[in-house]
């Protein structure tokens, strides 16, 4: 469902003329918080090179680790459907929650207690200032959608993700499932 307030949950989609912006291009975001002064949210569908155990010295873990958006790139953040096992946790909506007790985290993960369904990585996040991101809609930049999928958003965002959105959104996005995604390619 097409919605056109922002709030906490709801996904973001690229609209398909976001062309040549490394972070937005094709992406979908989940916004993790919204309100007068701003917003803030995580790219959902764009793996980064680095696996955890690349970027924190104290894990073995081999979970992705995903690009969250351009904003602060240098700090690790989480979302997760697992608040009995992670204290400090917000929840965003729906079941999924932000954040919370890292040490836990990194000693469940240790234990083998967190799968990749449970818990996503990024580096950075995405954000915007006070009416930015409604001025942003208004010119057509993003479209904005109902959190279907609930706490298992988590497992099933994948790299198509936003092929698959166009394909459910149909008409004239389905023609831009396809397309490459540089249009130069053509």
């Amino acid at each position: 469902m097409i919605t056109n307030q922002p709030n906490k949950g709801d996904l973001l989609i690229a609209e398909p003329s976001i062309i040549g912006d490394i972070s937005f291009n094709r992406s979908v975001i989940l916004l993790a918080d919204h309100s007068k002064e701003g917003s803030i949210g995580f790219i959902l569908n764009k793996p980064l090179d680095y696996k955890l155990k690349d970027l924190i010295t104290d894990t073995d873990s081999n979970f992705e680790v995903f690009n969250g958006g351009p904003v602060e790139q240098d700090n690790l953040y989480f979302i997760h459907k697992v608040p009995n096992l992670i204290p400090d946790s917000i929840e965003i909506s729906l079941g999924v929650f932000w954040g919370g007790n890292f040490e836990i985290v990194l000693n469940l993960l240790e234990k083998d207690q967190l799968n990749k369904k449970d818990i996503r990585f990024f580096l950075g996040y995405s954000g915007w200032e006070e009416d930015q991101l409604e001025a942003e809609m208004d010119s057509n930049v993003w479209l904005l959608k109902e959190n279907i999928y609930k706490a298992s958003l988590i497992e099933k965002c994948c790299s198509s993700f936003w092929k698959e959105k166009m394909l459910e959104l149909g008409g004239e996005y389905s023609l831009w499932s396809n397309a490459p995604e540089n249009p130069s390619y053509n």
